[in-house]
């Protein structure tokens, strides 16, 4: 049977850290009976969760490999990504807001990360913890992923126009901004999502399972935008890339898969729809 770790939170929620019974050192952080991250502490650069592995195929597009990079994570979970990079990127800065410290050390205690790493662990809402971050990281970051949930919802305050504005002031000039949007049929929250980020910070990619996009099942589409788009032939790549079966929209096809939705504003932000019964959670 495999082993269950459990942690109360101040808030009510239960975090649990289940280990995986088919892959010895592999981990996945639950809460409240839903799925956050999953880790192999083996191997960090073995993931899991397609739409985390979709991310990490743009990371390894975003510099030469092994090449260090800087990156800003919003939304920790038990840290998949952060473990990802420092492991193909020996000696990349990155920074990690989480809300939730308790979370934090309970995945540091049970599923500790590198201590040479450095990964920098800030706590806060992530809206308002961007405030937070070092004067001098302004127009730095190769890579800002914004993967924030509260259960398996997305609040509306990390939804809007205004808030990916203020994560773009971060973004180096070449840099990509990776975002994972929980949407099912008809796709309008993942529509909006999109056009949302292009008015923000540039030219967007959508990234997903093909069924998702083609609106049969609810998941995770992961947006990339960048102030010119994404290089040439990294569509290509991405898709090449998987996991199969992918779909990757770019230009006409995503302008035609956002045909009329709205930017999402502070005003009329209503954060991400929540999935249907037993979608994600166990």
């Amino acid at each position: 049977m495999s082993e269950v770790r459990t942690r109360r939170l101040a808030d009510g929620r239960l975090a649990e850290i289940r280990e995986d019974r088919w892959r010895r050192g592999a981990y996945e952080l639950v809460v409240d009976g839903t799925p956050q991250s999953h880790v192999d502490l083996n191997d960090p650069t073995e993931i899991s969760f397609e739409y985390i592995q979709r991310m990490a195929n743009v990371v390894d597009l975003a510099a030469a490999p092994r090449s260090p990079i800087t990156a800003v994570h919003l939304g920790a979970g038990a840290l998949t990504l952060p473990r990802y990079i420092d492991a193909t990127r020996p000696g990349s800065r990155q920074q990690v807001i989480e809300l939730s410290r308790e979370l934090v050390d309970f995945v540091r205690e049970e599923l500790p990360w590198d201590r040479r790493a450095s990964i920098r662990v800030r706590y806060g809402d992530a809206r308002e913890a961007l405030r937070s971050l070092p004067p001098a990281m302004a127009g730095s970051a190769d890579v800002i992923v914004v993967d924030v949930f509260a259960g398996a919802q997305t609040p509306p305050h990390v939804t809007s126009v205004e808030f990916f504005r203020a994560v773009g002031m971060f973004l180096a000039p070449s840099g990509v901004v990776l975002v994972n949007v929980a949407d099912g049929p008809p796709l309008r929250y993942a529509r909006s999502q999109a056009v949302t980020l292009e008015a923000a910070i540039g030219p967007v990619t959508a990234l997903a399972e093909a069924s998702i996009l083609k609106g049969r099942r609810f998941g995770n589409v992961v947006l990339a935008a960048a102030a010119g788009g994404l290089p040439a032939g990294w569509a290509r790549a991405l898709f090449a890339a998987g996991p199969h079966p992918a779909a990757v929209l770019s230009g006409t096809e995503l302008r035609a898969f956002t045909a009329g939705a709205p930017v999402t504003t502070d005003e009329t932000a209503t954060g991400s729809p929540a999935p249907g019964k037993g979608v994600f959670r166990l």
